[in-house]
């Protein structure tokens, strides 16, 4: 199979790696939720060598991100590991959290189940870093934002572009405060959650 590739992540990755580079500078092992393509991981994996970057998505997925990965033949990527929110979490550890353009894709349910997930599984003290686009008060940010959210839920009803406030009060009750909430290019956010170090 050919590698599958998403052009929307060459055009992304440098505002979100400047992110990274600051969040994750003192973290160790990050899950990447809904890895895609696998294009993220091998970009910020060689860029941020010290992290040991762990992939995920639902098994469909894998094989083709596979391919990035053999291409890359980094150290710090291990194979990528199938996560399907509605089921099992998978046995693996981290201290930080990257997912990128996931959350508009999931139905609201899955986007709860996540972070349900990480109230039993983000260790104290862990980082979650989200990127892509948001509404605030209720209100898209941009006419661009308002069009692609008709597309999306053109294709699937139960996708769409998440109220930043509804985020944040999940965030919350899995003990997440917000660190900050970065304005990026092409009218998206993002935004860096942590865990209290005495959550458990």
């Amino acid at each position: 199979m050919d590698k599958p590739h998403a052009p929307a992540t060459d055009r992304n990755r440098d505002p979100i790696l400047d992110v990274l580079r600051e969040r994750f500078a003192d973290r160790r092992s990050v899950l990447e939720i809904g890895s895609g393509t696998g294009q993220h991981a091998v970009y910020f994996a060689g860029a941020l060598p010290w992290l040991r970057w762990q992939t995920s998505d639902v098994a469909g997925n894998l094989p083709g991100m596979q391919l990035w990965l053999d291409e890359a033949g980094l150290p710090n990527t291990p194979a990528p590991v199938a996560l399907d929110l509605r089921q099992d979490w998978p046995d693996v550890s981290f201290d930080a959290v990257f997912s990128a353009n996931t959350l508009h894709i999931m139905g609201w349910p899955e986007v709860q189940r996540l972070f349900q997930a990480l109230d039993r599984q983000m260790p104290p003290g862990g980082l979650l870093t989200v990127y892509g686009p948001f509404n605030y008060g209720g209100r898209f940010t941009s006419d661009s934002n308002a069009a692609f959210d008709a597309s999306l839920r053109a294709g699937n009803p139960a996708s769409g572009l998440r109220d930043v406030e509804a985020v944040h009060a999940l965030a919350a009750t899995a003990g997440l405060q917000l660190l900050e909430d970065r304005a990026m290019p092409a009218n998206n956010r993002c935004i860096t959650w942590q865990r209290s170090p005495d959550s458990f």
